[in-house]
């Protein structure tokens, strides 16, 4: 198990946006929150990686409880972000944009195995380095976005609504990407995502939230055949 979450509770002031959440991360996999607007998956993931601190409850990772931790202690941990709407820096180059990411690593050697690896796993990329981040189209971004958190050297990378904004074909190749990186490099993922047939497609287990609450868990395939999830998030049609 890499991390681990009991009776996690987080509120903005007198809002409860979290309620008693308690939920696991194996080692190499590929897990998957969905849940309507407003369900807490966004504030889970600022939870989770120092943005927001918990009203109470525990956040361990790797052993180690991290609750108080800052942001940037925890990049250095290998707890890496990928945000809603991707947020690259558009006046930098997507050369600038990457090294960015690696503002952690301090190894030179390992700050170029990171670049290539991004490069490897999104070739478009390479073909744009001197152009600003800006000028890209969404996919593109999206790709950016993506290589910039594997420049921080994750050993658990959070992906924010990676679909947000994007045709199906650029989604269906982000996703194919996403898995292809957990296959190929053994990156464990959290993948918060409101396109509920992607994120169960794409993943090996599934939680489902709802007004802050987990209401079910299970292994992805068998999460995508459940009744109430057909009902809620996927119609009737699970193809």
């Amino acid at each position: 198990m890499l991390m681990k979450i009991s009776h996690l509770h987080v509120s903005y002031g007198t809002i409860r946006a979290i309620h008693d959440l308690s939920l696991e991360v194996n080692d190499g996999e590929i897990l998957s929150i969905i849940g309507a607007n407003g369900a807490g998956k966004s504030t889970l993931l600022k939870t989770l990686t120092g943005l927001l601190r918990a009203e109470s409850g525990d956040i361990w990772y790797d052993g180690l409880r991290i609750n108080r931790k800052r942001p940037d202690k925890l990049v250095q941990m290998g707890i890496c972000m990928v945000p809603e709407g991707r947020r690259v820096f558009p006046d930098l180059t997507v050369k600038e944009n990457l090294e960015l990411g690696a503002y952690t690593v301090l190894r030179r050697h390992l700050r170029q195995e990171l670049f290539d690896l991004a490069l490897h796993t999104f070739p478009r990329l390479k073909e744009r380095l001197d152009q600003h981040a800006g000028t890209l189209s969404g996919g593109e971004q999206q790709m950016l976005a993506v290589g910039r958190a594997l420049m921080g050297n994750p050993r658990l990378l959070l992906l924010d609504e990676p679909s947000m904004g994007l045709s199906p074909i650029i989604t269906k190749e982000i996703f194919s990407l996403i898995r292809t990186i957990n296959a190929e490099r053994g990156i464990s993922m959290m993948l918060v995502e409101q396109n509920a047939h992607m994120a169960l497609e794409h993943s090996h287990r599934t939680y489902v939230l709802e007004t802050g609450r987990i209401v079910m868990e299970g292994a992805s395939a068998a999460v995508k055949c459940d009744p109430a999830v057909i009902e809620a998030y996927l119609g009737f049609d699970t193809e």
